[in-house]
């Protein structure tokens, strides 16, 4: 077997054009939530708490950031989760976070699956290769565009390098493909996986928030029963506190539950991907190692 040659010989074997693109930025994950809870909370403050929706409004203007409105009108029942109190707003952002983050890695998470079937598409390109046809195993990934075409092709594009190179080895030769594989995923994993810890974290910070919000909300109506005794009026008042509170409870959860749904259904695509991406690896190197020992 021939001697290894020194690794500068095979880092030498890169040209020197080759170029990945740069990573994008991902400032815009950290003001999407600001901007949804800034929503939340002018929807909750200038809709739901609009003088008009209630009986009793409040005009103090000392109290512009939270008016103390009371007696929700029947003609617009959403207005009564106002009164579940300023962890509302946070909820309500927190429910327009896990919808902007849906639709986001919903749209990235389908371009990267590329069009058709990633199996069939490795199919095509272990066929073409078996027939020691490179152009056309290329041409099948610029067809299926997603994120195994990428890692496929920039590997296809080393080995085809690689059938004309004389200066290394074999196993060298398959050592270079597998370092383009590595580094074409390398760029891929995170775009798959950015942002869905913004919808894991949510999944379990939704319930708490919506617990804190129950939680004031019952203080504030237990506290209201202190004040007026036992009679009729305190008893309304408090199921009045406990339903206000509740609205904490079911925004928690059905926000938790929506990210929690849509979190498993995008890590198993990201998932298949995955698989996909490594299942091109291994199609490259067996077919190098079969093809030009």
């Amino acid at each position: 077997m021939a001697d290894i040659k020194p690794t500068t010989s095979a880092s030498a074997a890169k040209p020197a054009t080759a170029q990945h693109p740069k990573r994008k930025g991902n400032s815009i994950s950290w003001i999407a939530p600001l901007i949804c809870i800034i929503v939340g909370y002018s929807f909750w403050r200038f809709y739901l708490g609009a003088p008009e929706h209630f009986s009793l409004p409040d005009t103090d203007p000392s109290h512009w950031f939270w008016p103390g409105h009371k007696g929700p009108k029947q003609t617009v029942p959403i207005a009564k989760m106002y009164e579940g109190g300023i962890i509302v707003p946070l909820l309500i952002g927190t429910f327009l976070t896990v919808l902007t983050f849906v639709v986001e890695r919903y749209l990235t998470v389908t371009k990267s699956t590329g069009k058709g079937s990633i199996q069939e598409f490795i199919r095509k390109v272990q066929f073409h290769l078996a027939n020691k046809d490179v152009d056309k195993a290329l041409a099948e990934c610029d067809k299926q565009q997603g994120s195994v075409g990428n890692v496929m092709k920039a590997g296809l594009r080393r080995y085809k390098e690689m059938i004309t190179n004389t200066e290394l080895d074999t196993e060298q030769k398959i050592l270079n493909i597998q370092k383009e594989i590595e580094e074409a995923t390398a760029l891929e994993l995170p775009m798959l996986e950015k942002n869905l810890v913004f919808l894991s974290t949510i999944a379990s910070v939704a319930t708490l928030l919506g617990l804190l919000g129950t939680v004031l909300g019952m203080i504030k109506a237990f506290s209201s029963l202190g004040e007026e005794g036992a009679g009729g009026d305190a008893a309304r008042e408090l199921s009045v506190g406990i339903s206000e509170a509740l609205f904490n409870t079911a925004l928690g959860i059905g926000t938790s539950a929506i990210a929690i749904i849509f979190y498993n259904i995008f890590t198993t695509k990201i998932d298949g991907i995955t698989y996909g991406i490594d299942e091109s690896g291994f199609t490259l190197t067996q077919s190098f190692a079969a093809n030009y020992k």
